[in-house]
């Protein structure tokens, strides 16, 4: 084989390798740019929800009053539409990433068929070549200078091959780390879509709240007054029913079946903590619960915030105690037990993510705050549990008004501090 045919060999190795990837690097460069486009709209929808957040704390702390009560609903509404929006641009800019890694691992692949094909077809000419013996072709070259040429390009493309090899070796590397990234973004495609259509429910409900509450103020603030005050009545009178039921129980709790206390056990519930009612006989305990004590923890949390498990377990059991009219409880609750002995309440829920005996993940989120139930507001109630002390999930036959609803019931030695499993 004479020194031209191989370099002419050498040069077809580099077209075949780089030329394909030019038209490829063009598209993928413009899928880029217009992630990064996505990407720049996204923080500013983030910097409007964080602004409308900001705007219902404002209000939400004011008097309540029909039309405090109604703004709140009202920039609620904003704020949701525009996460709505942040979603289906997630969605959009997710869509986006999967097609460049698409195109970036369609051109790796194309490398790497280039690179195989080349190599192959360069060492078969080698092989043929080395089937030469030395008279061979100084009788076929008819120089001895060129009979060396010949040889001294041979082994620098025996160098290449081997060069080429080891970017071959690196190229397919790299297909199987993009071929990872795009199961991960798929995976996250999968959960925006998920909660694309969590939120338009949680829309649905703030705009069915808004219409039920004029409906039922007649507009009127008189009216309003007279509602908050009849629900407040019913909340102390079931939870009075509630405290002294739960007090006459006497269910055995060993303290080593649960961990007495552990900064860290316990995984934060919320992307962004503010915490507005503590565990316990806090003086607000003893203004606002009948029994002067508070059995959790309140966290400040907009409607359709997501709420996360705290820690791994299994979901025992989740209900609604606004499925009997009149009664003013926990709303949408979620308990569930884990593995260290303790169980927890996500309770004032608008939307459950869970089922029953669904095995969960700390940090997953299993629903979305709202204010069903008794509340004055959005936001999460979580109580703590030893496990052991809890009766079961049940009705309170006894209840004047909760009794066609089933609640967690459990010895009021059962019920814990939060903040001792917490960091913050």
């Amino acid at each position: 084989m004479s020194s031209k045919k191989i370099i002419t060999l050498i040069l077809i190795l580099f077209l075949m390798l780089n030329i394909s990837s030019i038209s490829f690097a063009q598209s993928i460069d413009e899928l880029k740019q217009n992630i990064n486009n996505h990407g720049d709209k996204i923080k500013k929808l983030e910097e409007e929800i964080k602004v409308y957040e900001k705007e219902i704390e404002i209000v939400g702390g004011q008097a309540k009053t029909l039309q405090s009560a109604v703004q709140v609903l009202d920039i609620n509404q904003k704020k949701i539409g525009t996460e709505i929006k942040k979603t289906e641009t997630n969605i959009q800019k997710t869509s986006l990433t999967i097609d460049s890694l698409g195109g970036e691992i369609g051109n790796i692949e194309q490398k790497i068929s280039s690179n195989e094909e080349a190599i192959a077809k360069i060492l078969n000419n080698m092989r043929q070549s080395d089937e030469e013996t030395l008279i061979e072709s100084f009788l076929i070259n008819k120089s001895l200078a060129d009979v060396f040429d010949q040889y001294e390009s041979v082994t620098q493309f025996q160098k290449k091959v081997r060069d080429q090899s080891k970017e071959l070796a690196l190229y397919k590397n790299e297909l199987s780390d993009k071929k990872i990234i795009t199961e991960k973004e798929k995976n996250k495609l999968i959960s925006f879509k998920s909660n694309l259509g969590d939120q338009n429910k949680i829309l649905e409900i703030n705009k069915k709240e808004k219409s039920n509450l004029l409906t039922t103020t007649k507009n009127k603030e008189e009216e309003y007054k007279k509602i908050l005050a009849e629900r407040q009545a019913e909340k102390e009178r079931f939870e009075k029913e509630l405290f002294e039921y739960e007090s006459q129980l006497k269910k055995a709790i060993d303290p080593k079946s649960y961990p007495s206390s552990g900064k860290g056990i316990f995984s934060p519930p919320l992307d962004n903590i503010y915490i507005t009612q503590y565990f316990g006989k806090t003086v607000d305990a003893k203004r606002l619960y009948s029994s002067g004590t508070h059995n959790g923890i309140d966290f400040r949390a907009s409607r359709g915030t997501p709420i996360k498990a705290v820690l791994d377990g299994i979901v025992k059991g989740f209900g609604n105690t606004d499925e009997q009219k009149g009664c003013y409880s926990y709303g949408k609750w979620i308990l569930i037990d884990h593995p260290n002995g303790l169980s927890t309440l996500y309770a004032h829920l608008d939307l459950i993510k869970v089922s029953a005996g669904q095995t969960i993940k700390t940090g997953e989120v299993i629903g979305y705050s709202g204010q069903t139930g008794y509340s004055t507001g959005p936001h999460l109630h979580l109580t703590v549990y030893a496990s052991q002390g809890i009766i079961g999930i049940q009705k309170y036959s006894s209840s004047i008004n909760c009794k066609n609803v089933s609640i967690p019931i459990a010895d009021v030695k059962a019920y814990l501090d939060p903040m001792i499993y917490f960091k913050f």
